[in-house]
């Protein structure tokens, strides 16, 4: 029995011993360090599926391609020995498109989740050239100038609030759901008239359109030119092409683009053959500023760095003052630390990420720091628990704010870290167990 006590009370006083429990421990806790992420994802997913819900409900994001301009024409093929009259059409893109657009963003709310929707004013006009037919191998009797039509798609109808009227050439059409044409995949369209004789047609039409998060357009003119302005002060340039100018302030931007025919992967004019528009899209993104979720995803990549840090500290502590601290103890520790993000989260959603992070952070600062003086029963290691605690807190704070250089101020955080807990145990005698424990030996 005495060498059994004797071996528990080396084990206990052992620093190798210690730091091998303590790493055990740091990994047994990221499993439920897992499980905080794995509730976060569960949260943001049910805040997506909400803002799916508003979006089905208001209009979804907008993607505005066109207009096309569409001739059909026949052609005659021999099939099984009999000449069959098929109809072809020919796809002809505006010549110029300019596109002035204004955006009315709007958040709306679902209990505690938020999205940003939008109204528009857009204005689009421009026009087209007719090119020759004989230089595209068409016979110009089998053009069918008679039925023409243009065709606009927009992705979510629901959004159309205004009777939309198209002025060709001083006349005006009514549109029709639809875009008749196959790679487009929803829209309106519209039949127009065209007189063979003349090769310029202008045209212009108003669009009142309600859409979510995002507003994009495909340069379809062969000198496409858009103006956005709105009053929201938070967006994103997306797509294949950033603005030529933009300018972001307090109270909103205005971004301008120019987009030339050679700019993108499809012609003209063309008949027969279907071209993808969709990859030359361009436009914004309405972003909320990085939301509570990111946020509190990104802080949960820190804990297993904390805990470390936390277990490091109290171990230095335990080394150098002569205090023996259980396992328990460590486990108490950073069950604190895990529930740091649980508050982070379930606060966030209600007070906002700065506010909840200031909060969760008094709190579990205030209940390690009580805690450790519990332990160490002096107010200098009381504080200097507290303080360095403090210092991580606000060093994860400001890694969380910086997007671009987040890792720059982390690996540089890290480094003086180790620095520090370099030169603090450059005395520590790491062998001083063993010395103990040969000591004990010549004893007996």
């Amino acid at each position: 029995m005495k060498t059994l006590h004797e071996a528990q009370n080396k084990m206990a006083k052992s620093i190798s011993f210690k730091i091998i429990v303590i790493g055990i421990l740091g990994l047994l806790l990221l499993i439920p360090a897992g499980m905080i992420q794995g509730l976060i994802r569960e949260r943001q997913q049910m805040r997506d599926e909400v803002v799916q819900e508003i979006s089905d409900k208001w209009g979804n994001s907008q993607e505005i391609t066109g207009p096309v301009l569409a001739i059909p024409w026949f052609e005659y093929i021999q099939d099984q020995g009999k000449i069959q009259k098929v109809t072809r059409l020919l796809y002809i893109l505006p010549e110029t498109l300019e596109v002035k657009g204004e955006i009315n963003p709007e958040i709306r709310y679902r209990g505690i989740y938020k999205v940003v929707v939008y109204g528009s004013d857009i204005k689009i006009k421009g026009n087209f050239l007719i090119p020759s037919i004989e230089q595209l191998k068409i016979d110009p009797k089998n053009i069918d100038w008679s039925n023409a039509f243009i065709s606009l798609g927009i992705p979510d109808m629901r959004g159309i609030q205004n009777e939309i009227l198209i002025n060709w050439e001083d006349d005006e059409y009514h549109v029709e759901p639809g875009t008749r044409v196959t790679f487009i995949r929803s829209g309106i369209s519209s039949n127009i008239t065209i007189n063979e004789q003349k090769k310029n047609y202008h045209f212009q039409f108003d669009l009142l359109l309600n859409g979510s998060q995002h507003l994009y357009f495909t340069p379809v003119g062969k000198i496409t030119n858009v103006h956005l302005t709105s009053t929201w002060n938070n967006p994103s340039f997306t797509g294949s092409y950033l603005p030529d100018h933009r300018e972001v302030s307090n109270t909103g931007f205005v971004a301008d683009w120019q987009v030339l025919h050679l700019n993108r992967n499809y012609p003209q004019v063309w008949k027969n053959s279907i071209y993808t528009l969709s990859p030359s899209n361009f436009g914004i993104d309405l972003l909320l500023p990085v939301d509570e979720y990111q946020k509190s995803y990104r802080s949960t990549k820190y804990a297993i760095m904390f805990i470390g840090l936390t277990f490091i500290i109290f171990l230095f502590m335990e080394i150098i003052n002569k205090k023996r601290i259980h396992p328990i103890q460590y486990l108490l520790v950073s069950a604190g630390l895990l529930i740091f993000y649980t508050l982070l989260l379930s606060l966030s959603e209600q007070l906002g990420f700065n506010l909840a992070y200031l909060i969760s952070g008094i709190a579990i600062v205030g209940l390690t720091s009580y805690y450790a003086s519990t332990i160490f029963g002096t107010l200098k290691l009381t504080l200097i628990v507290g303080s360095t605690i403090t210092l991580l807190y606000i060093f994860l704070f400001t890694i969380l704010q910086l997007q671009d250089y987040a890792l720059l101020l982390g690996s540089i955080g890290l480094f003086m870290v180790l620095a520090i807990i370099m030169y603090l145990s450059r005395k520590i005698d790491w062998y001083q167990d063993e010395d103990n424990s040969k000591k004990l030996k010549n004893t007996n």
